[in-house]
């Protein structure tokens, strides 16, 4: 019986570049059903892929719960207007299209399965659901989408089951509400039956689109992981999605994280990854900390580069480093750190004047911690690379 792997010449070639680098991965994560982290540019856009566990059942015949993180595949990004700031991607992304990310994604499922579905046979340019057209900047995939309220669901449940079957994509989170985070014209090229999770400015912007059906709030962590993260029961109610941030009105959200909590398979407790592409002061995790039940964070995102704009006003600190990112993993006892949104992308705009960007290694902040007094063990620091993955082991 062929795999995916064995018809890769039924796919475009980005999906069969990154098809062919998870097989490693892939093999090694069925015996041991973990979650797989995969990088699909270099910069900020993540897939999680998380096994479903055992006891819980699944609607879909599908073994993994897949998240898609921030995503950013292709064309410039703006804020504001393009004079004041624009930037594009200096490598590639891996995946140049939702379709492509799909395409991945059929391939993990397939692996898992023991054997290849029909669809991930079929060429992503022939599929009609996946018909695309071509812009200057934007690949739009051909849709009739059903608008709705802000946050309110539209009550078309045999619509949504239907769709949800074909859908690849579990889930959608989205960080910030800056464009290299919440990219709308990747966004849209997503069926309007996506499920999407946001933080409350980038909700609010995602909302006024009127694309999708359904968009709810990342609501704050609380102490429990079970509390209020499943969205109103848009997630699985092994999971939970929080947001942790500065106890009071932090300005614009910027240094803030994404908790992604989940059950073990058979055991007690619950794991977590932390996303903070723009890093989080350790005093403001203090609720991870006493939480309870307890979350043992398997995984930090979190970047390496010291990123600032410094001009004629005060700093304004934007990435926060890899000192930073040290101090998190020692205050949580993190197993992985994992390095995103340190790409050196190609930029232009007034912002780009003021912009300063310091390259920090893993060994300057060791370095450093040592000076200071407080060296200990090596961390276990990994740079997933774009295309590349990550089973996260216990």
């Amino acid at each position: 019986m062929s795999t995916a792997f064995e018809d890769l010449e039924d796919l475009d070639a980005p999906s069969t570049q990154l098809l062919t680098d998870l097989r490693t991965s892939m093999t090694h994560a069925l015996s041991s059903r973990r979650p797989i982290l995969t990088h699909l540019n270099a910069d900020t856009t993540w897939l999680l892929s998380l096994p479903i566990p055992l006891s819980h059942p699944r609607r879909k015949k599908r073994l993994y719960f897949h998240i898609l993180i921030d995503p950013w595949l292709a064309g410039p990004q703006s804020d504001v207007a393009a004079f004041f700031s624009t930037q594009w991607h200096a490598i590639d992304s891996c995946c140049q299209s939702i379709a492509e990310v799909e395409d991945v994604i059929r391939g993990i499922e397939e692996i898992a399965a023991g054997s290849p579905s029909p669809a991930a046979r079929t060429p992503a340019a022939s599929r009609p659901d996946l018909k695309r057209m071509e812009t200057e900047d934007v690949i739009v995939v051909d849709a009739d989408p059903l608008h709705q309220e802000e946050g309110i669901d539209i009550n078309k449940h045999e619509q949504d089951e239907a769709e949800e079957e074909e859908r690849w994509i579990d889930a959608v989170l989205i960080s910030h509400e800056f464009t290299d985070h919440m990219h709308q014209p990747t966004l849209l090229t997503l069926s309007p039956g996506t499920p999407i999770f946001a933080t409350s400015k980038a909700f609010s912007a995602i909302c006024s689109w009127k694309h999708f059906r359904t968009v709810r709030q990342i609501g704050r962590f609380s102490g429990d992981w079970k509390d209020g993260g499943t969205g109103e029961g848009r997630l699985p109610d092994w999971m939970g999605v929080h947001r942790v941030a500065y106890a009071g009105n932090d300005l614009l959200y910027y240094h803030s994280a994404i908790l992604i909590s989940f059950s073990r398979d058979g055991k007690d407790g619950a794991e977590g990854v932390l996303y903070t592409p723009h890093g989080i002061s350790p005093s403001d995790l203090e609720p991870l900390t006493t939480a309870k039940p307890g979350v043992e964070i398997l995984a930090l995102l979190h970047g390496l580069q010291d990123i600032s704009l410094e001009g004629f006003w005060k700093k304004a600190q934007l990435n926060m480093g890899a000192h930073n990112g040290l101090r998190v993993v020692r205050m949580l006892g993190v197993k992985y750190w994992v390095g995103t949104h340190d790409e050196n992308k190609r930029g232009g705009g007034v912002v780009g004047w003021f912009l300063r960007r310091v390259g920090v290694s893993m060994e300057d902040a060791l370095k450093g911690e040592a000076e200071g007094g407080k060296g200990r063990e090596e961390v276990r620091f990994v740079e997933v690379g774009n295309g590349e993955s990550l089973v996260l082991e216990q």
